[in-house]
C-alpha cells in the first residue's frame, strides 16, 4: 500500500492573500463585506454597487468557507496585522484597515520576492559589439556598455549609488542619435529636477547632441499651454510662492483664524522649535498645498475627500481647520485662474486621455530617478506609450513616499514588463572600499546584488558616542576646524532640521562658514570655503570627502518627530515608513567618499546600525 502524505494548506499564504485583499479596498470595510469580497460573493449589494468584483483579489479565497475567512480575519486582528476602528458612517460598527505590521508583512519583506535577483549577463555577441564600438565606449565598464547599447525595447537600469547613472543615461541618448540615427525630436528624456535637466543638457551639448529634455512638470506645462483653450477655456498660470501665501491668508481670513493661531495649532511645540516664524509659515503653507494637491488628483468631491482622510473633524480642531482651508482653496484657485504643480501632470493626463490625437509621439523615452515616480507620473508614461522605454534608478534610494512616490513601480518593473531586461550597475566610483562594505550591510535586506568598490584606501568609518548633544556638536566643530580639506568637501547630515539649526548656531560662534540645505532651501550650492549642513532628503545626488551623520539615535532613525504633523497623521500617502527610513539612512552614508563619522548622544544608537556593521567599524 502506497502512503500518500496528508495535504496541508499553507496557512501563511492564506494570511497574505487576505491582507493583500484588505489592502486593495478603496474604502473602510467591515468583516462581513471583506469576507464576501474574498469569497467572491456576487450577491452582495456593496460589491455590486462599488464594482469590487473588478479588483484582482475578488474571489481569491473561494477555496475556503466564508466562516473560515471570517475566523482568519479575527486571528489576524488579534495578532496585530489588522487594525479596527469605529466607522465614521455607521456609529457603533467597526471597520478594518492594514496595520503597520500588516503592511510590513505584505509590502515589506514579501516584496523582495519580486526583485529580479539575476546578475547582469554579458554575452559573447555583446562583447563583440563592445569591441566594434571601442572608441565610443572607451573607459566604461561592461554593465555600463550594455545599458548604453542594448537593443531591447524595455530596459530597467538599477544604478547603485556612485555607479555613473547620469553618464549612462546621456551616453545612451548620444548612442541613439549618432549610432542608431534616431531623429532628435523623437527622443524624450525626463528628469525630476530643473538642475538634473540642465546638467543633462550641458553634457549632451558637449557631445553635439540636442534632444527633448524635460522635467515631468515642464513637459506637462507645455502641453497645457498649447491647449489652454480646450482644457480651461481661459488663461491659467502656475501658482508661485507668493500666490500660495496670498491664497492661504485669504483662506484663514475666511474661516476667521489668524496665521499665528494656525501655526500654533499646526505646530503645538512651535515655541520650542528651532525654526523661525518664517520657516514655520513656509512649512505650514507647503503642507497645506501638499494635501490640496492630493485632493486635486484624487478626483473626489471635497466631501468624500474629507470623509476618507479627515475622520475626526468633529473633535479635532486641526483637522477641521485644514479641511476648511482645502475646501476654500478649491474654489479660490479656480476663480483666480491658478494651477498647482500637481495640476500640471493631472490635467495633462486627463487631457491626453480624452484627446489621443494630441499625444506627443516619441520613439524613445528615457526616465531618470525612476524610483521616485508617483501614480500620475506613471500614468503619463503609460499614455505616452513609447516603443522604446529606458528607466534608470535605485530602489535603495527611494525616500519620497511621504510625498507620493511609489517604489512599487521600479520594484515590479520586470513583472509588469515580462519582455524587459534588467541591467545592474554595480561598480561604485565614489566611495572607498570600507564605506561600500557598510552600504552593502545597510541594504542587504533589500535583496539586491551588492555594490562593488573600485577605490581602495580611505580612512576608517567611525561610530562615536557622546554624553550630550553639546559634546557631539563640539566634536564636529573641532573636526571641521582641524581639517585641511576644502570646506566644500565636508557634509554634516541630519534626519531633521532641528539638529542642524543648533549646530549652525555653534559654527557661527566660531566663524565657520557654512550653508544650510533643507526643504525650503535645497538648491543652495556651497562655495569653496563653506561646509554644507543638510537634511538627508535635501542632499540626495551629492557627495563629499568627509561626511558626518549626526544624531544616529533611535529617536531619529526611524524618526519619531515629524516636521509635517498633519501629513503624517492623516496618511494621505500609503507607503512603508520604516522601510523608507532605512533607505534614508543608506542615502546618508552613501554620500561619503573617504571618511564617514556616525555620531550619537545618549545610551543607544539606532537599531539600523547592526552588530555586524559595528564589527566592520571596529
Amino acid at each position: 500500500m502506497v502512503f500518500i502524505p496528508e495535504y496541508k494548506r499553507d496557512k501563511s499564504a492564506d494570511e497574505k492573500i487576505l491582507l493583500r485583499g484588505l489592502g486593495q479596498m478603496p474604502f473602510p470595510v467591515g468583516k462581513n463585506l471583506l469576507s464576501d469580497f474574498l469569497f467572491g460573493e456576487n450577491g452582495n449589494s456593496s460589491i455590486e454597487k462599488n464594482k469590487l468584483f473588478e479588483f484582482t483579489s475578488f474571489g481569491s479565497m473561494n477555496h475556503l468557507k466564508k466562516e473560515e475567512i471570517y475566523d482568519l480575519i479575527q486571528k489576524l486582528s488579534d495578532e496585530g496585522f489588522i487594525d479596527s476602528s469605529l466607522s465614521v458612517f455607521n456609529n457603533g460598527s467597526k471597520v478594518l484597515s492594514l496595520s503597520e505590521k500588516g503592511k510590513m508583512k505584505i509590502y515589506g519583506r514579501d516584496v523582495k520576492k519580486d526583485i529580479p535577483k539575476n546578475e547582469t549577463i554579458i554575452t559573447d555577441d555583446e562583447m563583440k559589439s563592445f569591441e566594434m564600438l571601442d572608441n565610443f565606449l572607451s573607459g566604461l565598464n561592461d554593465e555600463q556598455k550594455k545599458a548604453i547599447v542594448s537593443p531591447r525595447k524595455k530596459i530597467l537600469c538599477i544604478a547603485g549609488a556612485g555607479s555613473g547613472k547620469t553618464l549612462v543615461l546621456t551616453k545612451r541618448v548620444e548612442f541613439l542619435v549618432k549610432m542608431k540615427r534616431v531623429k532628435s525630436e523623437k527622443i524624450l528624456a525626463i528628469t525630476f529636477t530643473r538642475k538634473a535637466k540642465e546638467e543633462m543638457e550641458k553634457r549632451l551639448k558637449t557631445s553635439g547632441v540636442s534632444v527633448v529634455i524635460e522635467t515631468f512638470n515642464s513637459f506637462c506645462e507645455k502641453i497645457l499651454l498649447r491647449n489652454t483653450a480646450k482644457i480651461y477655456g481661459r488663461k491659467m498660470k502656475v501658482a508661485n510662492k507668493e500666490d500660495k501665501m496670498i491664497a492661504m491668508l485669504r483662506a484663514l481670513d475666511e474661516i476667521n483664524i489668524t496665521l499665528e493661531e494656525a501655526i500654533k495649532l499646526y505646530f503645538p511645540d512651535s515655541g520650542k522649535s528651532e525654526k523661525n516664524i518664517y520657516e514655520l509659515q513656509n512649512t505650514f503653507m507647503s503642507d497645506l498645498f501638499e494635501i490640496f494637491e492630493k485632493f486635486k488628483i484624487s478626483n473626489l468631491t471635497i466631501q468624500d475627500f474629507g470623509k476618507r482622510f479627515f475622520k475626526n473633524m468633529e473633535n479635532d480642531r486641526l483637522e477641521k481647520m485644514i479641511y476648511e482651508i482645502i475646501k476654500f482653496l478649491g474654489s479660490y484657485m479656480t476663480l483666480t485662474g491658478l494651477r498647482t504643480y500637481a495640476d500640471q501632470v493631472n490635467d495633462a493626463v486627463i487631457f491626453l486621455s480624452m484627446h489621443p490625437k494630441s499625444i506627443p509621439q516619441f520613439e524613445h523615452i528615457l526616465v531618470d530617478e525612476y524610483q521616485d515616480v508617483n501614480e500620475k507620473q506613471n500614468e503619463l508614461l503609460r499614455i505616452l506609450n513609447p516603443a522604446n522605454f529606458f528607466c534608470v534608478g535605485d530602489p535603495r534610494q527611494s525616500i519620497f513616499g511621504w510625498r507620493g512616490s511609489k517604489v512599487d513601480y521600479i520594484m515590479n518593473f520586470k513583472e509588469n514588463n515580462p519582455d524587459s531586461e534588467v541591467i545592474y550597475l554595480r561598480k561604485n566610483y565614489r566611495s572607498s572600499r570600507n564605506i561600500i562594505s557598510l552600504m552593502n550591510l545597510t541594504s542587504i535586506e533589500m535583496g539586491f546584488p551588492g555594490i562593488e568598490a573600485t577605490i581602495d584606501g580611505g580612512e576608517k568609518i567611525e561610530l562615536l558616542s557622546f554624553g550630550s548633544e553639546k559634546e557631539e556638536f563640539e566634536f564636529v566643530k573641532d573636526c571641521i576646524s582641524e581639517s585641511d580639506l576644502k570646506r566644500k568637501e565636508i557634509f554634516v547630515l541630519a534626519r531633521t532640521n532641528k539638529e542642524l539649526q543648533e549646530l549652525s548656531s555653534l559654527l557661527k560662534k566660531f566663524g565657520i562658514k557654512h550653508i544650510l540645505r533643507n526643504e525650503n532651501r535645497n538648491e543652495i550650492e556651497a562655495k569653496e570655503d563653506e561646509v554644507t549642513l543638510s537634511t538627508i532628503h535635501s542632499i540626495k545626488g551629492l557627495e563629499a570627502a568627509i561626511v558626518f551623520v549626526i544624531g544616529c539615535t533611535p529617536a531619529n532613525f526611524p524618526s519619531r518627530y515629524s516636521e509635517h504633523p498633519l501629513i503624517e497623521k492623516i496618511k494621505i500617502y500609503d507607503y512603508n515608513e520604516k522601510e523608507e527610513e532605512k533607505r534614508l539612512f543608506y542615502v546618508a552614508i552613501s554620500r561619503a567618499k573617504n571618511h564617514l563619522y556616525l555620531t550619537y548622544s545618549g545610551k543607544k544608537h539606532t537599531y539600523f546600525i547592526t552588530d555586524e556593521m559595528k564589527k566592520l567599524m571596529e
